[in-house]
């Protein structure tokens, strides 16, 4: 299996998915890092990702060779992280047929109405434990 962590910015968010993911999944999961910038990449290499690549063209490339998505999902909105994520990379996430669990996290005009404001380590111990119940079920840490 394949997953993809994309952010962008500083890469905090996706550097603490990649390390969750890391810890919580079988050592066979390539986990592959998507930065919008080289910053957030070489942050989630870091945190353990196997691979990873910079930038809209790496984006839009590796969309059709994973098989999950994952990050905040600011990562479908055009011009959002500060005018980082694209329109053609927001094209390319929402547009690809990997399943995608992405985290409530979004700033400026967009407001998620429902949503509980969660601190991040929350929302991201549930976003693994989701990618561990559709796609690893039965599997723990301890069992790998």
């Amino acid at each position: 299996m394949r997953i993809a962590v994309i952010d962008g910015q500083g890469g905090g968010i996706g550097k603490h998915i990649t390390e969750k993911l890391r810890r919580e999944l079988p050592e066979d999961v390539e986990i592959l890092a998507l930065g919008t910038n080289a910053l957030a990449t070489s942050v989630m290499l870091k945190a353990g990702a196997n691979e990873g690549a910079s930038g809209e063209n790496a984006i839009v490339w590796n969309m059709p060779r994973v098989d999950l998505v994952v990050g905040p999902l600011g990562i479908l909105v055009p011009n959002s992280m500060l005018g980082e994520v694209t329109p053609r990379m927001a094209e390319a996430v929402a547009s690809c047929a990997a399943p995608k669990i992405l985290l409530p996290l979004i700033r400026g005009q967009i407001e998620l109405v429902g949503y509980r404001g969660e601190p991040l380590p929350h929302l991201v111990n549930e976003l693994v434990n989701r990618v561990k119940e559709l796609f690893f079920p039965g599997f723990t840490a301890e069992s790998g």
